[in-house]
C-alpha cells in the first residue's frame, strides 16, 4: 500500500481529515486557519502599530463615517488574529470588543494578540451562521475578509442583525471582488510560476525555496482554494444585505493599480526565501503600495467602474424599534 504523507494543515488533523476538508468547506476552514494561526500575521504583513491602525480605521471610515464612534461593544465575525477589531480599538473606532472565528487557533492568537495589547475582549469559537450570543448585544459588528468564506452568506447577515441592537451598524471589509479576484489569481499564478522557474537557473539558486517548503506552499494554496467560497459583485451584494433586512445599506470598492502590483508582490515574497526580503525591499514594497492605493483614491474611483477594483466594503444598520405610539 503506498504511504500517506500528513501535509497536517492542523498539527492534530490527520491525512484523512485533510482530505475530507475537500468536500467540507467548514472543516477546511478550521485547518486552514489553525494551520496559518502562528504565521499568519507575519504572512499578511499584519501589525498593531501606526501602520495597520490608520489602514483599519481609514477602511472603516471610508465605508461608514464616524459618526457614532467610538462604539460601546463590537463583535469581529471571522476575527482571524483580531487584526480589524485590535487596530479599530487601538484607533478609537471600538471600546470593548469581542473576537469570533471558526477555528480555533485563530481565536486564541487573537486573543494573545489583545492581552498584549491591554485591550478588554473576549472571544469565541464560533460558526457565522448559528452566532452564539444573544439578541441585540452588540452595537458593531465588524469583519475583515471573512464573508468569501462563509457558506450561507444571507444566513450570517441574518444572525449578524439578529445580535446587533437596533440601529446597530455591520461594517465589513477586505471582500474579493469577482473581476478583481479573476486578475488578482491570474497574476499570482503567473508569478509563482515564473519566479518558482527562473529560480532554478544556477545563477539564482540561492533564491529558490528548498523543494519541501515549496510543496508545502503549493498544498496550503490548494486548500486555500477550498476556502474561498465566494467573489462578489457590489450590486448584489449589496441586495443581499438588504434581504437579509438592513438598511442603509451601502458598498464601496478600493485598490485598482495598488492590486494589480500587489498580488504579484505577495507571491513573489511567498517563493522565495525570507531572508532574501530585506528591511530595503520591505519599506519599497509598503510605499509602492501606498502610492498606488493614494491613486486608486484620488484618481482612479473617480473614473472607473467600481466592479473593477479588488477589494468591496460593506456597511447597513439594522432596523430602529418602532416608535411607540
Amino acid at each position: 500500500m503506498t504511504h500517506v504523507a500528513d501535509p497536517a494543515p492542523n498539527p492534530h488533523a490527520s491525512a484523512e481529515e485533510v482530505r475530507a476538508a475537500f468536500d467540507d468547506p467548514k472543516l477546511a476552514n478550521v485547518l486552514y486557519h489553525d494551520w496559518e494561526a502562528g504565521t499568519y500575521d507575519e504572512k499578511w504583513s499584519i501589525s498593531y502599530d501606526e501602520r495597520c491602525i490608520s489602514y483599519a480605521t481609514d477602511v472603516f471610515n471610508a465605508v461608514a463615517g464616524e459618526e457614532g464612534q467610538p462604539y460601546a461593544t463590537a463583535m469581529e465575525l471571522g476575527s482571524g488574529t483580531g487584526f480589524f477589531l485590535l487596530n479599530l480599538m487601538q484607533g478609537g473606532v471600538i471600546k470593548k470588543g469581542s473576537v469570533t472565528d471558526l477555528s480555533p487557533g485563530m481565536v486564541e492568537v487573537a486573543l494573545r494578540n489583545a492581552r498584549n495589547l491591554g485591550l478588554d475582549v473576549d472571544g469565541r469559537v464560533a460558526d457565522a451562521e448559528r452566532i452564539p450570543y444573544d439578541d441585540n448585544t452588540f452595537d458593531l459588528v465588524v469583519g475583515h475578509a471573512v464573508l468569501h468564506h462563509i457558506p450561507d452568506v444571507p444566513a450570517a447577515l441574518r444572525e449578524v442583525l439578529r445580535v446587533l441592537k437596533p440601529g446597530g451598524r455591520f461594517v465589513f471589509a477586505g471582500e474579493p471582488t469577482k473581476i478583481g479576484d479573476l486578475y488578482a489569481r491570474k497574476l499570482g499564478q503567473l508569478t509563482w510560476w515564473l519566479t518558482t522557474n527562473v529560480t532554478r537557473l544556477p545563477a539564482l539558486r540561492g533564491w529558490r525555496r528548498p523543494q519541501d517548503e515549496l510543496d508545502e506552499s503549493s498544498r496550503a494554496a490548494a486548500l486555500e482554494a477550498v476556502v474561498d467560497l465566494h467573489t462578489f459583485d457590489p450590486a448584489d451584494l449589496e441586495r443581499t444585505a438588504l434581504r437579509a433586512g438592513a438598511v442603509d445599506v451601502r458598498a464601496v470598492t478600493e485598490e485598482f493599480s495598488a492590486a494589480l502590483a500587489g498580488w504579484p508582490i505577495r507571491t513573489f515574497e511567498a517563493a522565495v526565501p525570507q531572508e532574501k526580503l530585506t528591511v530595503r525591499w520591505r519599506l519599497f514594497a509598503y510605499h509602492l503600495w501606498l502610492r498606488l492605493s493614494a491613486v486608486d483614491k484620488k484618481v482612479l474611483t473617480r473614473v472607473l467602474p467600481r466592479q473593477l477594483f479588488y477589494n468591496v466594503m460593506i456597511t447597513g444598520t439594522k432596523p430602529p424599534e418602532p416608535a411607540e405610539l
